[in-house]
């Protein structure tokens, strides 16, 4: 699976390499960082795919605030590469082979369902950042459990080879040493445009499901990611949770 980032098939299916996504996702992060008093002097994303999510965080944190993106796609390097400028630098490889650079915060945003070892990259992040933002995609529900083919689909379509509830995506963070501070669900489904005529049908029980019991509209329906702000080195306080409007 892996071989698709780099042969061009994923180019091919997905030229813009969901860049009309970005400013959506850069609006949560935001969100994220701002609720929690966070005043990174450095952030960096690894997996950034065309870039336009540090883009957006760099007009919008500003100048005094370095960001970097890291990606292992030739494809996506070059959609990417364009967008540098004074406080944002683009790279063509893997973080991880990179001595001991660190940042203040590391992100992941819809990545770890792409990679094989997704324990073995979580722990080489976690080493990588005082704090660490991740975008996961909820891909197992009872609807799509039950219906299998939407699995399937995200399996071939966008390459995910692993599925997750809040609860295993959790249980996997703090496995790995993570300390969770925030977390909450964001609604792709509902708010980004063009997700195809089924996820129009679900749009209102879903929200009406969801304005009821969120934890129970989540795992029946389905349709949410988990954004996730965690401390890289545990500690004793305990974190505070909150959820997607």
């Amino acid at each position: 699976m892996g071989k698709i980032y780099s042969d061009g098939t994923y180019l091919k299916s997905h030229p813009t390499w969901h860049v009309e996504d970005s400013p959506w996702k850069a609006m949560q992060i935001e969100s994220i960082v701002k609720r929690n008093g966070l005043m990174p002097r450095s952030i960096c994303e690894v997996g950034c795919g065309a870039g336009e999510i540090l883009n957006r965080l760099a007009s919008s944190f500003g100048e005094n605030v370095v960001l970097h993106g890291y990606e292992i796609s030739p494809q996506a390097f070059e959609l990417c590469r364009s967008k540098q400028k004074q406080n944002l630098k683009f790279f063509f490889g893997d973080l991880f082979t990179e001595g001991d650079r660190q940042f203040d915060i590391v992100m992941a945003i819809d990545v770890i369902e792409h990679v094989e070892d997704y324990f073995g990259f979580l722990r080489n992040l976690r080493r990588r950042g005082r704090f660490t933002i991740l975008h996961i995609p909820l891909d197992l529900s009872v609807q799509t459990v039950l219906r299998s083919r939407p699995i399937l689909r995200g399996r071939s379509a966008v390459g995910h080879i692993h599925y997750f509830t809040k609860e295993t995506a959790l249980a996997t963070l703090r496995d790995v040493g993570y300390e969770v501070l925030d977390y909450s669900y964001t609604a792709g489904s509902l708010e980004l445009p063009n997700r195809g005529w089924r996820a129009n049908l679900l749009k209102f029980p879903r929200r009406l499901a969801f304005a009821l019991h969120k934890d129970l509209a989540v795992r029946i329906l389905g349709g949410y990611s988990l954004l996730v702000l965690a401390k890289s080195d545990p500690t004793s306080s305990r974190g505070h949770t909150t959820e997607a409007r």
